[in-house]
C-alpha cells in the first residue's frame, strides 16, 4: 500500500507573534515544492495565529499535547474538542519530553490518544527509548510496551486514525541521529507489532522518524521502506530547513 509522506514540525516552547508570522509566511511561500504533506504543531496560545495564516493552504496545523479529559475541572489543561474548535488536524501525544518532564505513563498516553480520536483529531503517538535502554538492548521491549498500551486502549480502529512517531530519546536535540538502518529496524518493528493486530491497518499506518531529522539526512531516512516522514524539532523553526525536508520526501 502506498503511503503518503508527512512532515510535521514540533515548535516546542518557541516563538512569539512576530517570529511565528515570519516562519509561517516562509513555509507557505515554499510549500508547493514539498513532496510531503506539511503540518506545524504550535504552542497553544498561537493556534489562532496558525489557523489565520494557514487556512486555505495545504499546510495543516496542530497542538503539542492534549488532555485525556473531555472537559471539566482540570485547570490548565486543553481538551481535544477545544483544539478541534481551532481547526487542528493533529495533536502530538506522549512526546518524550512529556513522558520525562511530566511523568506521563503509557496509560496516560493511550488515554490522550483516545481523547484525540474521539474529538476528530489525528494523534501523533510518540514512542521511543532512552540511551540507557538502547545500550541495555531492550529497545524492542520498550517500544512494544509503549505500543501495546495504546493498542489495548484504542485498538486497530483507533490506530487506523492515528500516526505513530518513533523518537529515539538519545537522538533528540543532541545532534545524534540514528542511522537509516537503525531507524528502519525500529520502524519495521512498529509496523510488525501493529500487523499482529491488523495487517491492513499496519500497511497504511504512517510512521514518522523523530530523532533530529535534518535536510542533510532526510532523503536517506525517508528512502527506508517503513519511514513515512518526520516529526521535526529544531529544523522546523527554520523555513528553508523545514521545506528542504518536505522536498526530500
Amino acid at each position: 500500500m502506498a503511503r503518503t509522506k508527512l512532515v510535521a514540525g514540533n515548535w516546542k516552547m518557541h516563538g512569539d507573534s512576530a517570529a511565528n508570522q515570519a516562519l509561517l509566511d516562509g513555509i507557505k511561500a515554499g510549500a508547493a515544492a514539498s513532496k510531503a504533506t506539511l503540518a506545524v504543531c504550535v504552542p497553544f496560545p498561537y493556534l489562532a495565529q496558525a489557523r489565520a495564516a494557514l487556512s486555505g493552504t495545504t499546510i495543516a496545523w496542530g497542538a503539542q499535547d492534549v488532555s485525556r479529559h473531555a472537559q471539566g475541572a482540570y485547570t490548565g489543561e486543553v481538551g481535544a474538542a477545544m483544539l478541534n474548535d481551532f481547526g487542528c488536524r493533529y495533536a502530538i501525544v506522549g512526546h518524550s519530553e512529556r513522558r520525562s518532564y511530566h511523568g506521563e505513563t503509557d496509560e496516560v498516553v493511550a488515554a490522550k490518544s483516545d481523547a484525540a480520536i474521539k474529538a476528530g483529531l489525528i494523534p501523533i503517538i510518540c514512542v521511543g527509548e532512552t540511551l540507557a535502554e538502547r545500550e541495555g538492548n531492550i529497545t524492542g521491549q520498550v517500544i512494544t510496551r509503549q505500543l501495546d498500551a495504546v493498542i489495548a486502549c484504542i485498538g486497530a480502529a483507533g490506530l487506523a486514525k492515528s500516526v505513530v512517531a518513533y523518537e529515539p530519546v538519545w537522538a533528540i536535540g543532541t545532534g545524534k541521529t540514528a542511522s537509516p538502518e537503525q531507524a528502519q529496524e525500529v520502524h519495521a518493528l512498529i509496523r510488525a507489532r501493529v500487523a499482529a493486530v491488523d495487517a491492513n491497518v499496519a500497511a497504511g499506518l504512517q510512521i514518522l522518524y523523530g530523532g533530529s531529522m535534518k535536510p542533510n539526512n532526510a532523503k536517506e531516512l525517508m528512502a527506508q521502506p517503513d519511514i513515512d516522514g518526520g516529526l521535526i524539532g529544531g529544523a522546523a523553526l527554520v523555513p528553508a530547513d523545514f521545506l528542504a525536508i518536505g522536498a526530500a520526501a
